[in-house]
This record gives structure tokens, sequence and C-alpha cells, in this order.
């Protein structure tokens, strides 16, 4: 089995760059899945709060077998629970229903511009970093203002940012500000949602023709080669399987390309301007 590739942080650690998100997995099918990704070779889980399965990542990872120290585990903090007492009530939350002692990473889920807490919210983090609650702390679907805001009233530069990221809504001017800021890329909804509104073009499945592989597996391998952290998600094992079957080809810079065309702006999840739902 190839090993995932781990991609640095700006804290110094490090973060397996091929994970398995469990968004829109009911929680009566998350031990099984998460179980399932973890005998395919995933050692990174990515999870929140708001998808009500902690407790059955968890209860997977406790029965796995696996050394701890090889796992990585992402929750987030729901938007109803922002502001700085309440973070800190729901990071205990959190890592009880998962059964661990420590995270490897904490997010913000969305910054949520009408409470406007998301930077004390961002102090709550710090804490819990430098007590030794979490490893790394991040955000989800930030935008280069609810950022910079960020950085300037702030003393921890987030080590990532995750958010919605594919052919189609490529954010290239978001991925720029991230990496001139020292802040990793991870996408959410890697293969553009639902409905195969970016796995059936036909400039994917040529090029999965030319290497053995699938319009999915093409758009995961685009993600690595542009230093994207990725995190596929579906509940069928054999899917599981092929979406951490990527690292045995490379896309040559043509196909790359090629790829990039496919960017038309079109969004899976609402604007984070525009998210005020809690």
């Amino acid at each position: 089995m190839t090993s995932v590739p781990n991609t640095p942080l700006n804290d110094g650690t490090t973060i397996p760059q091929l994970g398995y998100g469990v968004f829109q997995v009911p929680e009566d099918g998350t031990y099984k899945a998460v179980s399932a990704a973890l005998a395919a070779g995933y050692r990174h889980i990515d999870t929140a709060k708001a998808y009500g399965n902690e407790a059955g990542v968890g209860k997977a990872i406790a029965d796995s077998g696996i050394d701890r120290g090889e796992l990585y585990v992402t929750t987030k903090l729901w938007n109803a629970d922002q502001g700085y007492d309440s973070t800190l009530t729901a990071f205990d939350a959190s890592l009880g229903r998962l059964g661990l002692e420590k995270l490897d990473l904490y997010l913000i889920h969305w910054p949520v511009p009408a409470k406007d807490e998301w930077v004390n919210t961002w102090k709550a983090f710090e804490k819990l970093q430098a007590d030794g609650r979490v490893t790394s702390i991040g955000v989800s679907n930030f935008t280069v203002p609810f950022l910079e805001r960020l950085l300037e009233e702030t003393t921890v530069k987030p080590v990532l940012n995750q958010i919605e990221l594919h052919p189609r809504f490529s954010q290239s001017e978001l991925r720029a500000f991230h990496a001139d800021h020292d802040i990793r890329t991870q996408a959410w909804s890697p293969l553009g949602g639902q409905g195969g509104s970016v796995l059936d073009k036909p400039e994917l499945a040529a090029i999965g023709a030319a290497h053995g592989k699938t319009p999915a597996q093409v758009v995961i391998r685009w993600h690595l080669q542009l230093g994207n952290v990725v995190i596929p998600k579906s509940a069928t094992p054999s899917r599981i399987k092929a979406n951490i079957d990527v690292l045995d080809f490379e896309l040559t810079g043509d196909e790359m390309a090629s790829i990039a065309t496919l960017d038309d702006g079109s969004r899976v999840g609402p604007d984070p301007a525009e998210a005020n739902f809690e």
C-alpha cells in the first residue's frame, strides 16, 4: 500500500494530504464507512459537530486497532457555538463524542458575519492550542476579508482554510492569498458535489482513459498536484478504495491546463459572506 504523503503546516506539524470526509454520512452508517476508510489506508478523518456523526467516527477509530499517533482527526466548531466561552464548552463536547484526549485539528466551520464572533472564537482556539488540547487550529469557509481581519486582530495564524474547491470553482484568488500567507488550502466538495456536474465532463473522461483512471480519480489527483489537502467523501466501500488509489500516476502539464478550463465559477454551497445560518 502506497502511503499518502504528508504536507507541512505553518506551525511545524504536517497533515496527510489525502483524507476521508464524513459530511452527509448518517450517524448509523458512519462506523462502517470510517472503518472501511481506515482499512483502505486513510489515516486522516475529517468530521464536524454539524455532521452529527462524531461519535461514530470515534468508535471506528477506537475499534480500528490503529495507533493513535498514526491518525489525524479534524472536527469543526458549529456556528451556534461561536463565542469565547461557548467555544471552549463545545470543544469539550466534541472531544467527548470522539472519545479522544487530544484533537489534531480544530476548525471554525463558517465565519458567520452577522454574528461577528469569529475573532473571539479564534482567541478561544488559541487558548485550546496553548493548553495542549489541540495540536493545530484553522478555519473553514473564510474568504480574504475574513482572513485579513483574523490576521490583524489575533496572534496565531490559521494552519489551513477548508473551502469549497473543485474544477468548476478553483478559487485561484483565495489560493494565492493562502500561498502568500503560508496557509494551506483544503478542499471540501472536491469532486463538485452531487449530480455529476464536474465528473461528467468529457475532458476528465479523456484524461482518465489515458491513465486507466476514473474522472473522480483524475480530479483528486488534480487537487494533490495543486498542493491542496483533499477529503473526498463516499459511503461506498469500492469508491472509498478508489479515491485513495491516486498515488501511482501523474497528470501532465497539458492535462492540468485542460482541467483548469472547466472553471466557470459555479458554487455547490453558499457564499460565506452571506452564510449566517446557525
